[in-house]
């Protein structure tokens, strides 16, 4: 396979059927949501112990009226060191040595859940990758790939961190072994400050050549059933028989990752940050794994990559919305007491958020007038059509992980709402702001919450060896087409947030 055969291919892969790739990258995506589940965790137990022991209620009995908001450091410095003064002995009562323990406990848990997710995850995205290039349905080879390579995955990324620790460590030892040689004979730091140079060249080249051979190895893993160490073998003698290829794969990588970088940063500027990663997450990465596959497995003869699609890519994009529409409009209605469920739960912990938030009244607000100074309607409604599309297909695919990441995030938003709407000084602006995209982008979170249970169960019933491996792709890809509906459901209530809601309710409130 040439150089443009690999790169055709992985297009043709992409554009052809998407929904056979990427729903492996937005449980990619997702993988942060499912994390967040052992701080929330975390958290909860931390406040339940505090109030058990007294010492929440003593610590809320210590707060005044804007007790939790400092002063301005730099305009007014002794204020802020006052304020801080005060706070230290409340920040005590919160964080007794339990509570740290806790939270060294949650941090190690959380390490150790993402090293494992990654390493399932990106075997099923690499996986899924190889089944498109031979033209089979990706998701199932995906789905077998993650259940068969998850730990080889592990092992690459373990061993990987691991060599580059060890070089870090050998070149700081040795350029401070030898600056201090120098030092000592010359009398002054300027020999030993030279030293550093070419210490952090040979540093940059070993990372270089490290990072060169464990970009293949996931590939390896895949095409070849190789093990760990097999893979970083095959990785060696493919980069010694095919130097060409791994140079364009690698000048393509560090390219993308630039451009994308310099394209993030205009983003962050313009304000509207959540599109660098939608473009991360749905076009670079696939795209570069299956050229990654392709590159890889090519010269063996495996690969029949599809052919490129008859049709336009607008015109099946057109197709891929009207299908996201159907799906959408399906699972609501085929799923009516699980919205219901959703619904009553979206409710209760907004009651519950408001009713907690209650002993705050008082010493901190929230004001909805502040959060939308500087507000410029295009950049806006981009970015709230961005995040809410995240926050979506976050919580629908990382509730396949037994549905608890999705009940969580259902549960956290109802809260903050609560929370948010206790706090806020003008509670009848905010509900005005909120009226107009709130129709949309409500019921939209909502059936993402749905989706992320619906997909949970599928999951548990995959555990207990319940439903087949078809049966999860089937869901999968399913989920996928209502994600890209409930797509074009907030695309309309970020236009709507970005465009209407701030500025209606102007003339009567």
């Amino acid at each position: 396979m040439t150089l443009s055969d690999a790169v055709a291919g992985a297009v043709a892969a992409l554009r052809r059927r998407p929904a056979d790739v990427l729903p492996f990258y937005l449980l990619g995506a997702a993988i942060p949501a499912i994390v967040r589940v052992l701080p929330f965790l975390g958290v909860a137990v931390a406040v339940v112990y505090l109030e058990l022991s007294g010492r929440l209620d003593a610590a809320l009995a210590d707060l005044e009226p804007g007790a939790l908001e400092p002063p301005d450091p730099e305009a007014e410095p002794a204020a802020f060191d006052a304020w801080a003064e005060e706070v230290v002995p409340l920040a005590e009562q919160l964080f007794p040595l339990e509570v740290q323990l806790l939270a060294a406990a949650v941090a190690l848990g959380s390490i150790v859940l993402a090293v494992v997710l990654y390493g399932a995850v990106s075997a099923g995205q690499l996986s899924a990758c190889y089944g498109r290039l031979r033209d089979d349905r990706g998701l199932a080879v995906g789905l077998a790939g993650a259940e068969r390579f998850w730990l080889r995955f592990v092992g690459l990324y373990l061993l990987e961190i691991g060599a580059w620790i060890a070089v870090g460590a050998i070149g700081l030892a040795g350029a401070a072994l030898i600056g201090g040689a120098l030092a000592a004979a010359t009398g002054t730091g300027a020999a030993a400050a030279l030293v550093a140079i070419p210490a952090l060249l040979a540093a940059a080249v070993a990372f270089a050549a490290i990072r060169a051979v464990f970009a293949f190895a996931p590939a390896a893993v895949v095409v070849d059933d190789a093990g760990v160490v097999g893979s970083l073998s095959a990785t060696v003698g493919f980069l010694r028989r095919h130097p060409i290829a791994a140079g364009f794969y690698y000048v393509l990588a560090v390219g993308s990752t630039v451009a994308l970088s310099a394209l993030t940063s205009v983003f962050v500027v313009l304000e509207v940050p959540s599109i660098g990663a939608l473009l991360t997450a749905l076009v670079a990465l696939p795209f570069l794994d299956l050229l990654k596959v392709g590159l890889y497995g090519g010269p063996t003869g495996r690969l029949s990559p599809p052919p490129a699609p008859e049709r336009s890519f607008r015109s099946r994009f057109a197709d891929g919305l009207r299908r996201g529409w159907a799906e959408l409009l399906a699972f609501v209605r085929a799923t009516p007491l699980l919205h219901a469920f959703v619904v009553a739960a979206a409710v209760g912990t907004f009651w519950a958020g408001w009713e907690l938030a209650e002993p705050l009244v008082g010493t901190t607000e929230t004001s909805i007038a502040a959060r939308l100074e500087g507000h410029v309607p295009p950049t806006a409604a981009v970015e709230f059509f961005g995040n809410n599309w995240t926050v979506a297909y976050t919580t629908a695919f990382g509730g396949l992980a037994l549905a608890v990441p999705a009940f969580v995030a259902l549960a956290f938003n109802g809260l903050v709402m609560g929370v948010t709407a206790r706090l806020e000084v003008e509670l009848a602006e905010l509900a005005a702001f909120v009226l107009p995209h709130g129709l949309l982008e409500v019921p939209a979170i909502l059936v993402a919450g749905a989706l992320g249970l619906w997909l949970g169960a599928v999951g548990w019933r995959r555990l207990r060896g319940r439903a087949s491996r078809r049966e999860v792709v089937d869901a999968l890809e399913r989920a996928f087409w209502v994600v890209v509906g409930l797509g074009i459901v907030l695309a309309v209530a970020g236009f709507v947030e970005g465009f209407v809601s701030p500025y209606y309710y102007e003339p009567f409130l």
